[in-house]
């Protein structure tokens, strides 16, 4: 039973944490628009006017991955009847793996490739997993 519980954690760490990410780019235009002339459910479009780009524009995509892969570790550390660190860390790890693809996919400055991968994944996996002992002390 605990292997079933630990396998779920995981699958739900990822489908959670993906539901925060994609809900915070879907929904982040709001916040901050997009550049004149871009349409951000588009990839080519994001692409082709990536210059266009300020600073501001880079913390909707920094936030979703940092949020998105804290609430998957969060949930997964949560729920998993054992190992809650290692469980916590490979909700990171997965969520890095998506984001190496994204730098190599869409061109972004340096300066955001490097917050972003090294903030936003790793960093908030251990961060959600040193949060849930405050939300289940028994661990």
């Amino acid at each position: 039973m605990k292997i079933v519980r630990n396998i779920s954690a995981v699958i739900l760490g990822i489908i959670i944490g993906g539901f925060v990410n994609m809900s915070l780019i879907n929904y982040g235009g709001i916040l901050i628009p997009p550049p004149e002339g871009v349409d951000p459910n588009n990839f080519e479009s994001i692409r082709e006017n990536i210059h266009l780009y300020g600073i501001i524009h880079f913390l909707v995509p920094f936030l979703a991955h940092a949020l998105g892969t804290f609430v998957g570790a969060l949930i997964a550390s949560l729920t998993a009847s054992s190992h809650q660190f290692k469980f916590a860390l490979s909700i990171g790890c997965f969520y890095l793996m998506g984001g190496i693809t994204m730098v190599m996919m869409l061109p972004s400055p340096l300066w955001f490739n490097i917050l972003d991968l090294g903030f936003a994944y790793i960093p908030m996996g251990y961060l959600g997993w040193k949060l849930s002992g405050i939300f289940n002390p028994k661990m």
